[in-house]
């Protein structure tokens, strides 16, 4: 985990206050926050609880406690359990790898013989499934 120099904060938490530093320097008033940003929180709070994510953010504890409880139930939309690669070239070819997205999903995979194209699109699917 990268930590910033300022106050110890790891650099996601420092990059999310700087984003809603920037927003509560532009809006207008009365104009709440928006979702992207909250959604950014919530994904936060995952890996730095909710009291530390709340501070860092100077977002009020019990809203964000709020979003979280809501986001829990919110049912997860189906995604296939399994992703099967054509095996049309095998040109023995091999690869080790490891995907991680910014939800903190993590995917490693093991390939033997397939082509570059095969790996983008394994790439895409799991970057691409926030």
């Amino acid at each position: 985990m990268a930590v910033s120099a300022r106050g110890g904060l790891p650099l996601a938490l420092v990059r999310a206050r700087d984003q809603l530093q920037a927003w509560r320097c532009r809006r207008r008033v009365g104009e709440r926050v928006p979702r992207r940003l909250w959604a950014l929180a919530v994904r936060l709070v995952k890996r730095y609880g909710v009291s530390r994510t709340a501070t860092a953010l100077r977002l009020v504890y019990y809203s964000l406690k709020k979003r979280i409880e809501a986001a829990s139930r919110e049912p997860l939309p189906s995604r296939p359990a399994f992703v099967e690669l054509p095996s049309s070239v095998m040109a023995g070819k091999q690869c080790l790898f490891e995907l991680d997205n910014q939800a903190g999903v993590s995917l490693r995979v093991q390939l033997v013989g397939y082509d570059t194209a095969d790996l983008e699109a394994l790439a895409r699917s799991c970057w691409d499934a926030d």
